[in-house]
């Protein structure tokens, strides 16, 4: 039987895996549903797409990891489906902060003007260019998974029966092998620390001429940069917390009290899959409007069902 931190744990960590599988299923349902409708995808929806299904798999092989961990830590630990989980985690993980940085350089592309050859010719190739992206780091990140946590585990295998290495073979190359994975992480971290502070300056260079031709502050242009900024904002700062508690997490084998460390640090964790697809959902008009249509259809029904009610 799990004790009261354990139990209250899987209430937490299955709420918010239900509300991040959730939402990101639901971006998947209204794109795959509208691309059907009008035998046509926008750039915006492959991203919105592929973002969707890397959060759930993340989402649900993070759920199978937490449980594995209370059922059975050491058998998990040494039975093949750690090898497994360890793969499908990085791949989704990295595809899905990739995916992100994609969506961060579109919205670059699509509303900052400057005046410069090449970022002239990636306006041009923008699809072509994104969607080298995506898949370039799909597959980088799929071999990055593979390679490195087969070497860690067989790594681990060669070295198990010598009892003196014990710890540093299951302590601090387990830790090495975190960290070296999620070191791609940098790369569209910065892609999009970059993306908003252009987005910063093309902002202020736009107001700029607004106040000089005396045209308002509230034009399109205005409100599409704001937007944009809000949601690289947002996932910035989502992801500087997630792997903040990722650093904790890792560090939870080095320390006394690592189960509890570790999950304190996955409740955490979960919030950034979870949250931005909520984030992602309000942020585009027509996932926006499908979502407020869905909560007055539930509304409606609802009221009609209480008068029936006992």
């Amino acid at each position: 039987m799990p004790s009261t931190i354990e139990a209250i744990y899987i209430i937490l960590i299955a709420g918010e895996l239900m509300v991040g599988i959730s939402g990101n299923r639901f971006i998947v349902l209204v794109n795959c549903i509208d691309w059907l409708k009008r035998r046509d995808v926008s750039l915006t929806d492959i991203i919105l797409i592929s973002l969707a299904i890397s959060r759930i798999c993340l989402l649900c092989v993070i759920s199978l990891d937490g449980f594995f961990i209370l059922l059975s830590q050491n058998a998990y630990e040494n039975s093949k489906l750690l090898i497994i989980v360890d793969v499908v985690w990085t791949l989704a993980n990295n595809s899905s902060l990739w995916f992100t940085s994609c969506l961060s350089i579109f919205y670059l592309l699509k509303i900052v003007n400057i005046s410069h050859p090449f970022f002239f010719w990636l306006k041009l190739k923008i699809n072509k260019v994104i969607l080298g992206i995506l898949l370039g780091s799909f597959l980088i990140s799929l071999i990055m998974s593979m390679s490195v946590n087969i070497w860690y585990h067989s790594f681990k295998a060669s070295h198990e029966e010598n009892i003196t290495q014990e710890f540093k073979v299951s302590k601090i190359p387990n830790a090495f092998k975190q960290i070296t994975l999620n070191l791609g992480a940098m790369v569209p971290f910065i892609i999009c620390l970059i993306s908003f502070f252009l987005l910063l300056f093309s902002l202020v260079r736009h107001t700029k001429q607004i106040q000089l031709h005396a045209t308002g502050f509230r034009d399109p242009s205005t409100e599409a940069h704001m937007r944009a900024m809000k949601a690289v904002i947002i996932f910035l700062l989502l992801l500087t917390v997630y792997y903040s508690v990722f650093l904790v997490i890792t560090s939870s084998a080095l320390i006394p009290q690592g189960k509890l460390v570790l999950m304190i640090g996955g409740i955490v964790a979960v919030i950034f899959p979870s949250s931005h697809s909520l984030i992602l959902i309000m942020g585009n008009s027509k996932l926006r409007e499908t979502f407020l249509k869905m909560l007055r259809f539930v509304k409606c029904f609802l009221r009609r069902r209480k008068p029936f009610a006992p």
